[in-house]
């Protein structure tokens, strides 16, 4: 996509539909003539899609700032390692980051929920309505503040695949394979008999390649076409049920975010979410393409039931609760959004 058409969907995303979907938003009081530079580091690396839009991201935040908040970008690793974001953010090194909380889970349970919930929502719309009309975001606040650390908004997306070198068309196949997964997948996915191996991304082609890992989460389908997978798997699993709907996240460092001039803060919170409509538009778009393009290449598609997957959510819940470790934020979350899943009629 080019940029024209991806600025256009993020003007689009800042729209009617938008609004309609999480209810209006107040134009911020800018404070004019503040001028504001910060830095920040994204999840991607550069040349991808995602990155692309992170671009877009601060190039709104400048609009609505009338060009007075100033923020550079940088991609994955350009000023730390990825694992190290939490922690030079907190410290101050700089100011914001787009993050998956999931990867710091291990530090703070309440975060593996506000990053995916596999053999949960299978809508992004549905999991984004517990970040905005059920009280998601503040929840997610809650877990960063003790840190240091302002939550922004989500980035709410659809599925991403699992990728495999064998033939598996029921959960229960699962068991005994050995797959790459992180965060709360990781849990999960080991709950269901996958012996996982938390590999970093850039291993997962090596691995499959070498016959390391049978099945593997890595990334959306475009990013994942992109990397190859299809040459070293021949199998795609859909509904990726480890991961069935996923939210990033904008963080940044809680002093920096309260220094900001009046308004400012609000256009972060409102051009985070106005690009992550336009990019969830976006990935439905190339998960098609994506998808048309792996099957050239001689990959099967393989679908699990609906049925089977309702029917293992109960399983799932269980081992969600497990992964609260005990702890009262975190059970306060899962506990929201096991009502919402029930209200919703994906629990009974």
């Amino acid at each position: 996509m080019t940029n024209i058409n991806r600025r256009t969907l993020v003007k689009l995303a800042g729209g009617a539909a938008v609004m309609a979907a999480a209810g209006p938003l107040a134009a911020p009081a800018i404070a004019q003539g503040q001028k504001v530079k910060w830095r920040m580091q994204a999840l991607w690396d550069g040349g991808t899609t995602p990155l692309q839009f992170e671009e877009d991201f601060v190039t709104l935040v400048g609009e609505k700032t009338g060009g007075d908040f100033e923020i550079q970008l940088f991609s994955a690793g350009q000023i730390v390692p990825p694992a190290q974001a939490f922690d030079a953010v907190r410290g101050g090194a700089f100011q914001m980051m787009k993050t998956f909380d999931g990867y710091e889970a291990g530090k703070i349970p309440a975060l593996a929920f506000t990053s995916t919930i596999p053999f949960g929502f299978p809508e992004a719309a549905q999991y984004n309505s517990w970040f905005y009309d059920h009280g998601g975001i503040e929840m997610a606040k809650e877990a960063y503040a003790p840190a240091g650390l302002s939550y922004i908004a989500p980035s709410v997306y659809g599925q991403e695949p699992i990728h495999s070198k064998v033939r598996i068309t029921e959960i229960s196949q699962f068991a005994g394979k050995n797959g790459r997964f992180v965060g709360l997948a990781s849990a999960v996915m080991s709950g269901f008999g996958v012996k996982v191996s938390p590999l970093p991304t850039s291993e997962v082609y090596s691995a499959l390649d070498k016959g390391l890992i049978d099945i593997a989460d890595r990334g959306d389908l475009q990013a994942n076409l992109d990397a190859g997978l299809g040459e070293v798997a021949k199998f795609i699993i859909l509904p990726g049920v480890h991961q069935p709907t996923t939210s990033t996240s904008y963080v940044a460092n809680a002093a920096a975010l309260k220094q900001l001039p009046d308004g400012f803060a609000d256009a972060l919170a409102e051009a985070a979410k106005e690009t992550a409509e336009s990019y969830e538009q976006n990935k439905v778009k190339t998960d098609e393409s994506a998808l048309a393009a792996f099957k050239e290449q001689g990959v099967e598609v393989l679908e699990l039931s609906n049925e089977d997957v309702v029917a293992s959510r109960p399983k799932a819940k269980e081992l969600w609760e497990q992964a609260t470790k005990g702890n009262a934020l975190a059970k306060k979350i899962l506990d929201s959004q096991v009502a919402l899943m029930e209200e919703m009629g994906l629990l009974g």
